[in-house]
């Protein structure tokens, strides 16, 4: 355990070395305002955040009041537990910079597909006040929810290519084209993105998509590699099975929008964080032990 989160922070120590460089350079500096370090720099805060997805904590809450001071003692100088959650819209950036830098390698397979992210109880649409004017109640095959929708495309090996969060009510077709940018191959997805509009933009970039036929529509023959790989699109169902079950991606604990997009990046990031330590043999074997 301890070697676990030496090890994500030296990771992400390093990027935030190179972060505040390219931050000084790029961004624009703002005026008025103090400029003084925090009792948590940006690399503890984002290996604190980090590690909560890594850990068998379901809430964030007792993770950072009693898991880490308890498994951690004595590795970070921990703020209260009310100013670490005003800290937390300050890493949408750099979370997302992660996640772009750990996007996995172009195999020329993808498969797509996109997961529920219920905001709150059925019973409890009309009251949420949270998300209101914000989320949409859309349908899914587990039936109406209210909330958005987590939007995802993979490779053959399990890593996240790209992601995209949009409102419950935004059909999975209408984002496959701008998530789909950028890569060329064959792409595999369920019946929701057969689209004739779609096969032609996509192939016209290099992709070529391939779905399930409806039973009103003419049955074209595929070569036996096509078949496969259309077989095997369970394999991003694994990894929202991952998302969901093991990192607790989807929970109806929110309190702030900005929060949310934080709690989704990290969600994301940490998963990709751990397919690429995973990978460079970077982590120790008892990554997930919690002696």
């Amino acid at each position: 355990m301890k070697k676990c989160i030496i090890t994500i922070y030296y990771i992400i120590d390093n990027f935030c070395k190179e972060y505040k460089k390219w931050e000084q350079s790029k961004l624009l500096p703002t005026t008025g305002q103090r400029d003084r370090a925090g009792q948590l720099s940006l690399s503890e805060l984002l290996a604190v955040v980090l590690y909560f997805y890594l850990s068998p904590c379901r809430d964030f809450k007792n993770y950072y009041l009693y898991f880490l001071p308890y498994k951690c003692r004595g590795y970070f100088k921990l703020v209260g537990y009310s100013r670490i959650v005003q800290l937390m819209p300050r890493l949408i950036l750099p979370l997302s910079i992660i996640m772009q830098n750990l996007s996995g390698e172009q195999t020329g397979i993808y498969y797509i597909d996109s997961t529920k992210l219920q905001i709150c109880h059925g019973k409890r649409t009309k009251s949420n006040r949270i998300f209101k004017n914000i989320s949409k109640v859309g349908r899914s095959s587990y039936g109406w929810f209210m909330g958005f929708k987590l939007h995802l495309i993979i490779n053959n090996k399990g890593s996240i290519m790209a992601i995209k969060i949009t409102k419950a009510n935004k059909s999975d077709l209408s984002c496959a084209a701008g998530l789909a940018k950028g890569l060329t191959g064959h792409l595999y997805g369920d019946k929701g993105y057969i689209s004739k509009n779609l096969f032609t933009e996509l192939f016209k970039n290099g992709l070529k998509i391939f779905t399930g036929i409806r039973k009103d529509m003419k049955n074209h023959l595929l070569s036996n590699s096509d078949k496969y790989h259309l077989r095997k699109r369970v394999l991003i169902e694994s990894v929202f099975n991952v998302l969901k079950n093991s990192m607790n991606l989807e929970h109806t604990r929110h309190r702030s929008p900005l929060n949310f997009i934080v709690h989704i990046l990290a969600c994301v990031t940490g998963f990709s964080l751990i397919k690429s330590i995973n990978k460079h043999n970077i982590l120790f074997s008892n990554l997930f032990s919690l002696s």
